[in-house]
């Protein structure tokens, strides 16, 4: 039986993108800043004082980039919309130029076969609303629904699938308590209350997406992780736990209609917002749950270091892409079994997972990249003996289509399966992307 074997037949293959990370004209058609344009020029915060104002530009040469798409044999593209290019501004008035560009975006990949993915939030809060308090306060919330609403108007005639947030620990931990992302705080209370405030946001957009399109499929993308101690003394196994609250279960729980882990709620010591009304809404039922998976995390206590008090070990596979991130293909089984065992989810997409690695442009212009290709092919099988036991996996993003602003890490890090070329905004396809095409010839074939 071949490795793949196990994936349904109408298994939806895609690739994923972020809005800041490809699509540039920063300042173009209305678009605001986001809190992501002012982080990344605030010097000393992305490595080589790298900016998203031009990226893949993307939004003058999405029609190449979705003729790629569909050259690779995809039949989903999951994709985000820019807050700050649609609602620019605090005042709730609608850029009508930002949001043609998505209309247009989507028409587009319903041209090429393409299933739209659209992520409704992926970071890029508009710096107005910053300005006024940022997702620490319920406002932003509230607001987020109303922008939701706008988009499900305009595209939900065309658009069945919806993705309300994109790794919500990212936006609090990362980015409030690490202050290693956009906005950059290092303040517990706030990144808590960020948390809590992207829930609720996600569910009050859920409420608007119900609204608005009849028989819209919806979900929530989280980065989980498998936590394992660095050894098994009682204070490794303590801050394993500790770990799985912080990376996951913080994330899954109340989402999933079991509330806030309440060790986790006693551990960070702040007082939840919560009003009547708020975990109904939070824990809306959802049509499918999206997984994001890079690596594993071994972790040991750290009495003396923030909370929540544990450090990363690394794992003891050499084998590490160029994020120093060890590669463990067993993780992506161990955590769509978790979902569909422990959380009995009914319908999983793994909505990211890929790898970045030092690409070179050979003489004859090929980009070949055999760590990335093996990497895709073992976390593919992954997934297929995960549905091998029943996992119910419906589909697969890699991350990433193109190249692209990787955030804090710039543009030195390479994730895409078609490498740009960032002086003339060239693609070209690597040997990955090749075989990832080739993959999803052989399971149709199948099928």
């Amino acid at each position: 039986m071949n490795h793949l074997d196990a994936l349904p037949a109408n298994f939806r293959w895609g690739a994923a993108t972020a809005a800041y990370q490809i699509e540039g004209a920063a300042s173009t058609d209305g678009r605001a800043p986001s809190i992501w344009d002012t982080f990344s020029h605030t010097p000393g915060k992305v490595d080589n004082g790298d900016t998203g104002d031009t990226a893949c530009d993307h939004y003058h040469r999405w029609p190449q980039d979705l003729d790629l798409a569909a050259s690779l044999g995809l039949d989903a593209y999951r994709f985000s919309i820019a807050w700050p290019r649609v609602v620019p501004l605090a005042d709730g008035r609608v850029n009508a130029a930002g949001l043609d560009f998505y209309d247009r975006l989507v028409d587009g990949m319903l041209e090429r076969g393409l299933t739209p993915f659209p992520t409704l939030y992926h970071w890029d809060l508009p710096q107005a609303q910053q300005d006024r308090g940022g997702w620490p306060e319920r406002s932003t919330a509230e607001r987020f629904a109303e922008y939701a609403a706008v988009v499900a108007e305009r595209l939900g005639d065309r658009v069945r699938d919806w993705c309300t947030l994109n790794e919500p620990l990212c936006s609090s931990w990362i980015g409030h308590l690490e202050g290693k992302m956009a906005p950059g705080l290092t303040d517990l209370t706030a990144a808590v209350r960020t948390s809590y405030h992207l829930h609720l946001g996600h569910g009050l957009a859920v409420q608007a997406l119900r609204a608005a399109v009849p028989g819209a499929r919806i979900g929530i993308v989280n980065n989980l992780s498998t936590i394992e101690p660095a050894s098994q003394s009682d204070a490794d196994l303590a801050a394993a736990l500790r770990a799985d609250g912080h990376i996951n279960r913080w994330w899954l729980d109340p989402v999933l209609g079991r509330g806030y882990p309440q060790d986790m709620v006693d551990l960070y010591g702040v007082e939840l917002p919560v009003r009547d009304g708020d975990l109904e809404l939070i824990s809306a039922p959802l049509d499918w749950v999206g997984l994001n998976y890079y690596f594993r995390q071994i972790v040991a206590d750290d009495p003396t270091g923030p909370v929540p008090n544990f450090r990363q070990v690394p794992g003891p596979n050499p084998e590490r892409t160029a994020m120093d991130w060890e590669v463990h293909a067993p993780g992506i089984e161990e955590l769509l079994l978790r979902l569909t065992e422990d959380y009995g989810v009914r319908e999983i997409y793994v909505t990211e997972n890929g790898s970045a690695y030092r690409d070179t442009v050979t003489a004859d212009g090929r980009v070949d990249d055999p760590e990335r290709t093996a990497y895709l092919e073992s976390h593919l099988a992954a997934c297929a003996r995960a549905v091998a036991k029943g996992a119910p996996l419906a589909g697969y993003f890699a991350w990433s289509l193109l190249d692209n602003f990787e955030w804090a890490y710039g543009y030195d890090k390479r994730f895409g399966l078609i490498h740009v070329d960032y002086d003339t905004q060239a693609r070209t396809v690597k040997s990955s992307g090749e075989r990832y095409a080739q993959l999803i010839a052989a399971h149709r074939a199948r099928a």
